[in-house]
């Protein structure tokens, strides 16, 4: 059975339930979230390093704030998005990590661009609305969580592969925490650095550098939301001083680090993504 608990976001509680382990893919991810919010409910989304699908059974919307587009239904969101938003008031979806590594496959083109949001049904056409009518008439979430299982297993599937070798580079990334040298990975995976440079942005959407400031970024948001102080978490994340860490966060996240540590957005995610975040690492 499905883990069910309560979150309290922006003042709305938010019931969320996460797929048991037995039911859990390698770079994949899962959560559902429902409630009722007496106001529109408004979170900006935290960039992340992974591809987030949102299906979405009430009545949430994504707001880019660049271009004012407004997307609902089925939408796919990159790991570095922009200043986008989430919201409604009848909270009742179904959310998707992907690793980029797993995204690749399931996603295609979109998974090569790190800074958009589009509609699934761009990219999965009509088996986009097949899956979503399936969620919606699904009694559980645990029959919501198979669905969606059975949907991203049929587009791997089908889908094309990263290189092995920007799987591995993916994955030394993950377990540095992003601090490792780009050189040395290219190194071990006998490819010049510019043949990993390229491959890795075609493949994953961001330059491998931008990719392992993004992990790091992700450790140091959820740091900061945690409690700890800005100055020691730079001091334990490699950081030069406070200030380079401020930098990394502002071009990020669009916000200082006192406005991360307490982002609405980050509230669920040790309930709904912590004990799954191992998942990510396919």
């Amino acid at each position: 059975m499905p883990t069910v608990g309560m979150a309290r976001v922006a003042g709305t509680i938010l019931d969320v339930a996460v797929p048991p382990a037995s039911r859990r893919m390698a770079g994949v991810s899962m959560a559902g979230f429902r409630g009722r919010a007496e106001d529109f409910l408004s979170l900006q989304v935290v960039p992340y390093p992974a591809c987030t699908v949102f299906i979405d059974l009430g009545d949430a919307e994504l707001v880019d704030d660049a271009s004012g587009a407004r997307k609902r239904g089925s939408i796919v969101v990159g790991m570095t998005p922009g200043r986008v938003r989430g919201g409604g008031r009848d909270i009742d979806l179904v959310q998707v990590r992907l690793s980029p590594v797993v995204a690749h496959a399931v996603l295609g083109a979109h998974a090569e661009s790190a800074t958009t949001v589009v509609g699934l049904e761009d990219l999965w056409g009509r088996d986009a609305e097949r899956t979503r009518e399936q969620l919606h008439a699904a009694k559980s979430w645990d029959d919501r969580f198979a669905v969606m299982a059975a949907a991203l297993a049929r587009r791997q599937g089908t889908g094309r592969a990263v290189d092995p070798e920007i799987a591995f580079v993916w994955g030394e990334m993950l377990r540095s925490m992003g601090r490792v040298r780009v050189d040395r990975l290219a190194t071990e995976v006998g490819w010049s650095r510019r043949r990993l440079w390229s491959r890795f942005r075609s493949q994953v959407g961001l330059t491998p550098k931008r990719a392992a400031m993004l992990i790091r970024f992700d450790q140091v948001a959820h740091r900061l939301a945690a409690g700890h102080s800005a100055a020691r978490v730079a001091a334990e994340h490699g950081y030069v001083d406070q200030s380079h860490l401020s930098r990394d966060v502002l071009a990020f996240a669009g916000m200082t680090p006192t406005a991360v540590a307490v982002a609405p957005w980050l509230v669920v995610d040790d309930l709904a993504w912590s004990a799954q975040e191992q998942a990510l690492r396919g």
